[in-house]
């Protein structure tokens, strides 16, 4: 199953039987814009409460950890998510925030039906699928069946010695001026992780906010990549989130999901490591 599913697809999907959709829509408004309008049958999950463990220090696991994983299977249980289930997420920035990161995390779980909206919200009322305003009731289940995160991950210390080493790459996801440090809206120091490249994340879309075609995703990743193995490639963002936007682009593409750098530089900028400006 390909891990993006297009307004189309998901019109046509319906009709022959609802999948579970997911409301991933995160910021302050979020749970308002899910009460005054939500795409019929979702269930709203909190990036915060839900796909995130409130950091005790920011400064060790950065600010959106992952979840208890019994947690978090408990959680998907309510939603009445199971193995068999086919689950199909959105949310209002082209994918960028949390419904990829619900994405990676299903994934990592060992879930394979899983799928984002390519477009958001605002495509899939443009194509006509019903929208509704009441609360939807799931059928809560079991909790899922995890066997720990199945989808690897990256720990600061293995940063650090990954962009000292060549043969190794380390990927920051933000936009370019965030990259080289001329703003920094959320976290405390401007800059990067010296030895980093930017491959923003905005580079996976079109000027309409859909995904690139497969296979334009995979020629650019390939060059990017080089002859470098999945374990070998640390792909980052601010706070571990955006940066699933691009591993879904590179599933998507057809290439191995590589290690996630959960705590990334929200976690990096306040350890007391090196930091880099400019734009190498």
């Amino acid at each position: 199953m390909k891990p993006i599913i297009t307004p189309q697809e998901l019109a046509a999907l319906i009709q022959n039987g609802a999948p579970i959709l997911v409301d991933a829509r995160s910021g302050p408004t979020a749970r308002d814009k899910y009460k005054t309008g939500h795409l019929q049958g979702a269930q709203f999950v909190d990036l915060e409460r839900d796909l995130a463990t409130p950091p005790a220090n920011a400064a060790e696991g950065g600010r959106h950890p992952l979840p208890d994983i019994a947690a978090f299977a408990e959680f998907l249980g309510q939603l009445g998510i199971q193995p068999d289930s086919h689950v199909v997420v959105y949310d209002d920035v082209s994918g960028a925030n949390a419904a990829a990161r619900f994405w990676w995390m299903l994934r990592a779980v060992g879930h394979e039906s899983v799928q984002v909206l390519d477009g958001g919200y605002d495509a899939a009322v443009a194509a006509g699928i019903p929208v509704s305003s009441q609360t939807e009731q799931p059928t809560p289940q079991p909790p899922y069946p995890q066997h720990g995160w199945q989808l690897p991950v990256a720990s600061v210390e293995e940063v650090e010695q990954a962009v000292q080493h060549p043969g190794k790459l380390v990927i920051d996801v933000r936009a370019a001026a965030r990259f080289r440090g001329e703003v920094e809206p959320i976290d405390l120091v401007a800059g990067h992780i010296p030895g980093a490249v930017n491959i923003p994340y905005t580079s996976n879309l079109d000027s309409q906010g859909f995904y690139l075609p497969q296979q334009e995703l995979r020629a650019k990743y390939e060059a990017a990549l080089g002859s470098r193995k999945p374990e070998e490639v640390m792909v980052h963002c601010g706070s571990g989130v955006t940066a699933c936007h691009t591993l879904l682009a590179m599933d998507y593409a057809g290439l191995e999901i590589p290690k996630l750098y959960v705590g990334s530089w929200s976690e990096w900028s306040r350890s007391g490591r090196e930091v880099a400006t400019g734009a190498e």
